[in-house]
């Protein structure tokens, strides 16, 4: 199993060193198939020493230059980090990053070979329209991707369950995970309040390699809670 840590905009550069350091104490009780990823924001980036792996909520796919306010590849590569999250529902629909864009910097961090684990979901309003709409909203999101990229790893994120407290039903994972890997045949992580109250039922599932975590990832104890279950 995955277990992939999202702080989003939250942490420091401080807690984020506090974080991972208790998070270390704890993690040779993990299964050893198990990996773990964590997110910081950008500002908390570092050169972490331990049984996990550190990416990048987001760059800008350029090696260095006149990109105000953005990072790229030289900033990334005094840490280390070679694992990206891309196509995040938040840059999507918040920041306005289209799939043209999308596909742009997936294209460009692949050739730089980096770890990409790559963000897809739909809304409310599409999944209300049955599975076919859901099947049909997601694999539009692989338009401009190239999904045979040995590095690449899904994350399905069902936009209208993250951060609401709602987790798609066992049902409906098992559904969408179903359908996904007939389309794509890689690691597929489940992403939407995934807790410690769910995650013995959302591991179990066949097709589930993994979850993209957020809210439940930004205090120690409870994303052990997720890895340790």
């Amino acid at each position: 199993m995955i277990y992939a840590a999202n702080f989003k905009t939250n942490h420091t550069r401080k807690s984020t060193k506090n974080y991972i350091e208790e998070l270390q104490t704890q993690l040779h009780q993990k299964k050893s198939e198990d990996k773990v990823y964590i997110f910081p924001p950008l500002t908390a980036l570092d050169s972490f020493e331990g049984d996990f792996t550190v990416g990048a909520q987001n760059a800008y796919p350029v090696e260095k230059g006149a990109f105000t306010g953005e990072v790229g590849v030289e900033q990334l590569s005094e840490f280390g980090i070679k694992t990206i999250l891309i196509g995040h529902s938040e840059r999507r629909d918040t920041i306005g990053e289209s799939q043209g864009e999308v596909a742009k910097k997936f294209a460009f961090f692949k050739e730089q070979g980096f770890e990409i684990i790559y963000c897809i979901g739909e809304s409310l309003e599409v999944r209300e329209q049955g599975i076919e709409a859901v099947m049909e909203h997601l694999v539009s999101q692989f338009e401009g991707i190239d999904t045979t990229y040995e590095n690449f790893v899904i994350a399905y994120e069902p936009i209208w369950a993250i951060g609401t407290g709602r987790s798609a039903t066992v049902e409906e994972i098992v559904e969408t995970h179903n359908a996904l890997k007939k389309v794509v045949d890689k690691p597929l992580l489940y992403g939407g309040s995934v807790k410690g109250a769910n995650i013995a039922e959302i591991a179990a599932i066949d097709n589930v390699d993994g979850v993209l975590v957020g809210g439940a990832s930004l205090k120690t104890e409870t994303f052990l809670e997720l890895v340790l279950h």
